[in-house]
C-alpha cells in the first residue's frame, strides 16, 4: 500500500465514501482509512431522509441505481400543534417527482461500498487513526493497523469522520439544545403514502416519515421526557403519540424499538486548516428537523471534490484550495445552519403570544406560492440549489 497520496479520507461512512467516489478515475492517489474491521460491519437502525438533491449527487455517483426499499416523499405537511397553522409542500409543484426518499442507514452504505468496489480508491479497513498533523507540505496520518503503528502522508487529509480526531486543537461551537431525539418505526391504519409530516410542538418537533409499511418516527423531547418515555409499554407510548399528533393517518398500531440520542448544534468554528478539509459531522452536526443535516454532508463531498479537481494535482491542499471549498460552501453551510436552528428556537416554545404568530405565519406561506416553492428548494437543494 502506497504511503503517500494525494487525499488521505478519514471515515469511511457514506459521506466520506461520497467523497472517494466523486474523486475515482481522475489519475489522483486518494486513500480511505475506516476504523471498523469490515466494510459491512455496520447495524445502524436509522433510516435516512434524502432529499431530491442528494439523490441527483448519489446518480452522478453511481450508488442510487442499486439502492431498493426506498420510500419517496411527494408531500410534505407541515403542522402546528393546538393550532390551525398548516402549510403543505408538493413535488408536482416544483416539478420533481418526489421532494424527498426515506431508506436505511446501511442499505446507503452498501450501495455506496458497491459503487467503491469498482473504483481505484485504496480502502484500509481496521485502520484507527490517532494523530493528524500538517506542515507546510502535507498532512501527516499516525493509524493504527494490526497492533502497530503506521504513518500515512497526504496532499491533503479529509475528515469525514465526526470530527473528534480534532476537537481538542480546534474545539467545535456546541448549542445544546436541552432535547434528545426518540427513533422508532410505527404503523398505523390509515397510512398517507408519499406523505410525510412535520409537527411543531411546545417540547419540540415530531416527524413522521413515510417508509416501508409504515412510518419512521423522530420525536424531541426534554433529556428527562426522553428517558420517561423509553420506560413505557408500548400502548402507552402509542396512546401518547396519538394524543400528539391527532389522527391525520389514523390510529397508531404497533411500535418498533425504540432509541434516543442528544439533540445539539455542533459547529467547527472553521471547516480547513494548513492541507486538512472537515466535511460531513464533522464540520457540523443539525437538528434533525427539516432533515438538513446528512443531505448537507453530501453536498460538503461533492464541493470539496470539485475544489480538488480544479486544483489537481499540484495545487491540491493548498490555501487556494482550502480557500475555494470555504467559498463555495459558505452559503449553503451557514444558511442550513440558520434555518435548522431557527426553527427549533422559533417553533419548540410556549411562550405567550408566539402560538397565534406561528400560526399565522404557516398560514400566510402556504397561500403565497413563490415562498414555499423557495423553502422547498432550500430543502431539496441546499442555498446553492
Amino acid at each position: 500500500m502506497n504511503e503517500h497520496y494525494d487525499v488521505a479520507i478519514i471515515g469511511g461512512g457514506p459521506v466520506g465514501i461520497a467523497l472517494a467516489l466523486a474523486l475515482r478515475d481522475n489519475d489522483l492517489k486518494v486513500a480511505l482509512l475506516e476504523e471498523r474491521e469490515s466494510e459491512i460491519n455496520t447495524t445502524d437502525p436509522r433510516a435516512l431522509a434524502l432529499s431530491y438533491g442528494s439523490r441527483l449527487l448519489l446518480q452522478r455517483l453511481g450508488a442510487w441505481q442499486t439502492l431498493q426499499n426506498i420510500s419517496g416523499i411527494k408531500v410534505i405537511e407541515v403542522t402546528q400543534k393546538d393550532s390551525s397553522g398548516h402549510t403543505t409542500l408538493r413535488a408536482d409543484d416544483l416539478n420533481v417527482p418526489d421532494m424527498g426518499y426515506v431508506l436505511p442507514y446501511t442499505a446507503l452504505h452498501a450501495a455506496l461500498q458497491q459503487a467503491l468496489h469498482q473504483s481505484d480508491v485504496d480502502c484500509l479497513y481496521g485502520a484507527a487513526v490517532s494523530d493528524l498533523s500538517a506542515s507546510r507540505e502535507q498532512s501527516t496520518i499516525l493509524y493504527q493497523y494490526k497492533g502497530a503503528q503506521h504513518t500515512l502522508t497526504a496532499k491533503l487529509a479529509v475528515v469525514a469522520d465526526g470530527g473528534k480526531l480534532l476537537e481538542a486543537k480546534h474545539p467545535p461551537q456546541i448549542t445544546d439544545y436541552g432535547q434528545s431525539g426518540i427513533i422508532a418505526h410505527l404503523t398505523t391504519d390509515s397510512p398517507d403514502n408519499g406523505v410525510a409530516f412535520e409537527r411543531f410542538t411546545a417540547q419540540g418537533p415530531m416527524a413522521l416519515l413515510p417508509y416501508m409499511d409504515g412510518y419512521e418516527l423522530v420525536l424531541t423531547a426534554t433529556h428527562e421526557q426522553a428517558q420517561t418515555m423509553l420506560n413505557w409499554d408500548d400502548t402507552t407510548f402509542l396512546q401518547y403519540l396519538q394524543g400528539h399528533f391527532g389522527e391525520r393517518v389514523g390510529n397508531f398500531i404497533t411500535i418498533g424499538k425504540r432509541s434516543s440520542y442528544p439533540l445539539r448544534l455542533k459547529r467547527a468554528p472553521d471547516i480547513s486548516f494548513p492541507h486538512t478539509v472537515l466535511i460531513g459531522n464533522a464540520a457540523q452536526t443539525l437538528h434533525p428537523v427539516a432533515g438538513q443535516g446528512f443531505n448537507m454532508g453530501i453536498r460538503d463531498a461533492w464541493e470539496l471534490a470539485q475544489a480538488i479537481l480544479d486544483h489537481a494535482p499540484d495545487g491540491i491542499g493548498s490555501a487556494a484550495m482550502c480557500a475555494a471549498y470555504r467559498k463555495s460552501r459558505n452559503i449553503d453551510r451557514n444558511a442550513g445552519i440558520r434555518f435548522t436552528d431557527g426553527l427549533v428556537r422559533l417553533f419548540s416554545n410556549d411562550l405567550p403570544l408566539m402560538g397565534p404568530l406561528r400560526s399565522a405565519a404557516l398560514n400566510l406561506l402556504d397561500h403565497i406560492p413563490p415562498a414555499k416553492k423557495f423553502v422547498a428548494r432550500r430543502m431539496m437543494f441546499g442555498a446553492n440549489g
